[in-house]
Order: C-alpha cells, then sequence, then structure tokens
C-alpha cells in the first residue's frame, strides 16, 4: 500500500506518464489541468514515495534481434532461504532474464528469458541456469506469439 494517497489528478498524472514519460513538465501541466509548478510538485511527491519507480525506453526485442521468448519454470531441490536466496542472486545477474516470480503452485519460480534464436538459447541453458546448484528442474516453453503487452497499470478511475 503506498505512504502516499492517490486523489484524482494524481490518478491523471500517473495515466498520462505510462503511456508517454517523455512530455515536458508543461505539456504534462496542461493534459493533467494543472499550472507547470504545482505538476511537477506532484510528479516529484510521487517519484520521492516511490509510487513511481523511474522511466525508461521500451525497445521492439524482434527489432534488436531478440526475437525468442521463453518462460521458464524452475523447481528447486529445496525452498529454504539459503537456496532462495542463491538461486535469487543469480538470477538477477542473468540479463537474458527479464523477468522472475517466486511462485506459488507445482514451480517455485517463472522466469521470461529473450534470446536471439534456439542456439542462443541452448547457450543460457547449459552455461548459466543449469550451473545454479539449487535447481531440481526446468521446464520451458517458448511463445509462439504475443498477443497482448502492457506496461500501464489499470488505475482506478
Amino acid at each position: 500500500m503506498p505512504k502516499h494517497a492517490l486523489d484524482a489528478t494524481d490518478v491523471r498524472l500517473l495515466r498520462i506518464v505510462q503511456e508517454n514519460a517523455r512530455l515536458t513538465n508543461v505539456e504534462l501541466a496542461e493534459r493533467v489541468g494543472l499550472s507547470a509548478s504545482p505538476c511537477l510538485r506532484r510528479l516529484r511527491q510521487l517519484e520521492d514515495s516511490g509510487i513511481i519507480k523511474g522511466y525508461m525506453t521500451l525497445l521492439d526485442q524482434n527489432a534488436v534481434g531478440l526475437p525468442v521468448s521463453v518462460f521458464i519454470s524452475v523447481t528447486l531441490k529445496e525452498q529454504s532461504e539459503r537456496a532462495l536466496d542463491e538461486f535469487e542472486s543469480r538470477i538477477r545477474a542473468l540479463p537474458e532474464v527479464m523477468e522472475c516470480y517466486l511462485m506459488t503452485g507445482t514451480a517455485d519460480y517463472l522466469l521470461r528469458v529473450v534470446t536471439a534464436d534456439l542456439a542462443a538459447y541452448e547457450r543460457f541453458l547449459k552455461e548459466h541456469l543449469t550451473r545454479i546448484p539449487a535447481i531440481a528442474s526446468i521446464q520451458s516453453s517458448f511463445a509462439l506469439k504475443q498477443v497482448s503487452f502492457r506496461t500501464a497499470l489499470p488505475l482506478p478511475i
């Protein structure tokens, strides 16, 4: 739960910056319905409170030569704190791992990995993932097509 209570203006501001973080403060203020100074002050408060975690550029993974998306279910040999910490530390160091979630259910972790091709995925598997001692099993599922992708959260009205 955020420490900063969001009002309707904050939500409008967040919706707009989620869609286009490159707007100038003046453009953002116009779209939100504020003058520039209060708009910038609100934006800074949202950043300082951690609601806005940062700004980045989204790349087209196909255009940069990384068309293969693999979803990997990983089961560990044991679920001790030491095993979880070791696995998570090793995974954070792998740039191919775009997302990693600790899960409930049959697998302990779900990873989304991107690579250039199947040979690159095989190298990733052999040189990195299978060398993590805590892993008991790995199950890979290859994405055939991306049907939907969003980065903007569905904020309340």
